[in-house]
């Protein structure tokens, strides 16, 4: 059949896949469609476009935004809390169970709380918003429910920005970040400015009170310098910095992951960012972060140096992938943390697994990249005592997880 023509077809759903979609026999992949469901739906190859419910589940339920399956934001906001929150915690038990590992797997922590603090607005062509489902298409927001009420707010700042910047004909993304101080905006696509555009674009960020504005990282004005808490220590991070998604899971995460060094005095922190567990955990052990990005780690310094009543903490930059810190270089510490991007920590995991640490805390936004990590760590002597999922990306195929390995 060409998979270009679509089909009508009933189809049975059988489940829900790991980005949200139903899945009836074939597979075919319907978005928006609920496991137990019988749908009418177009199919043109594995794809299913959802035309009518002919039975609709018992956890179906009303969305919430009226841009509902229009924009790719959010792909199950008509799910029933009960299914959700089973359907998140199983596709870390999945993943763990492809590869071949054995874990108890907590209920699901819902890390929410206000909504996300961090978005990536997009800008096409004189409209402002986040793309359509599996489209590069533009969606226009004048609010969205699952954002902090700050970032809303900051939506007419970013319009303003968009239209300034119009006549450069270029792709936008504008990363903004609710702070304690207001709000930090980098622009992405822009390439480089003028003096002129520059003093314009200042302008602009006075005029809506942004914190600080950037271009790729590239500080145009800073009014007061953006602040975060991690623990009790505040930090300014630099621009387009990498934060959990919610100020919730920030507080979730740390408390896992203190849980899991409970009785360790000196740690080291691997892929520490700006210092999210670093900082946070430095009140009770002593701590050594490690990131190959130079700004966050310079962020992280200035803030240990400042803060009082920590124990003493250190900042190094260095570039994990390439060069993991090996067995030796663990021997100094009695446990670690590390919380690498949805790649996964691979080459860093094979070294912890030769170290004879006695504990291991990993972080994860990706539980399948996590399992691969795991087992290297298993295979070397680990044994993973709890995997905790934890929420933070509400109505998405995102979960983020808490894993805690000891020493066999």
């Amino acid at each position: 059949m060409n998979q270009h023509v679509e089909t009508s077809l009933e189809l049975k759903i059988e489940r829900l896949g790991h980005r949200g979609d139903g899945i009836a026999p074939g597979p075919v992949f319907v978005p928006y469609a609920l496991p137990g469901e019988t749908v009418l739906a177009e199919v043109a190859g594995e794809r299913g476009r959802l035309v009518a419910l002919q039975e609709p589940s018992p956890d179906r339920i009303e969305p919430f935004c009226r841009h509902f399956m229009h924009c790719g934001g959010c792909a199950v906001q008509h799910l029933s809390v009960p299914a959700y929150q089973a359907w998140k915690r199983d596709l870390v038990v999945d993943a763990l169970k492809q590869a071949g590992i054995e874990a108890p797997v907590e209920p699901l922590v819902d890390a929410h709380g206000r909504g996300r603090r961090r978005a990536t607005l997009h800008a096409r062509k004189g409209k402002v918003g986040f793309a359509e489902a599996r489209s590069h298409a533009i969606v226009e927001l004048d609010a969205c429910p699952i954002l902090v009420p700050e970032l809303n707010r900051g939506l007419e700042a970013v319009r303003a920005l968009e239209k300034q910047l119009r006549g450069l004909g270029k792709p936008l993304d504008l990363v903004l970040t609710a702070t304690i101080t207001g709000l930090d905006c980098d622009i992405r696509g822009a390439g480089r400015v003028d003096d002129k555009m520059r003093l314009r674009l200042s302008d602009l960020a006075r005029q809506f009170d942004l914190a600080r504005l950037s271009n790729h990282g590239d500080v145009v004005i800073e009014c007061r310098a953006p602040v975060v808490r991690f623990g009790t220590v505040e930090v300014s991070p630099p621009p387009g910095a990498f934060l959990q998604a919610t100020a919730e899971a920030d507080a979730a995460l740390t408390a896992l992951v203190r849980g899991g060094l409970a009785g360790a005095k000196r740690i080291a922190d691997l892929f520490s960012g700006c210092g999210t567990f670093a900082l946070a955990l430095a009140d009770a052990m002593h701590v050594q972060a490690f990131d190959s990005d130079k700004p966050a780690i310079s962020a992280l310094d200035r803030a240990a140096r400042r803060a009082q009543g920590l124990k003493p903490v250190g900042a190094t930059v260095r570039d994990l992938f390439h060069r993991p810190l090996l067995a030796e270089e663990l021997k100094p510490f009695d446990a670690v943390v590390f919380d690498p991007p949805r790649a996964g920590a691979e080459a860093q995991a094979k070294r912890l697994a030769a170290a004879k640490l006695r504990r291991i805390v990993g972080v994860s936004c990706n539980p399948t990249t996590f399992a691969r990590d795991a087992a290297l760590l298993i295979a070397g002597g680990y044994r993973l005592v709890r995997v905790t999922p934890v929420d933070q990306f509400r109505h998405s195929g995102h979960v983020e997880l808490v894993g805690v390995f000891e020493r066999r």
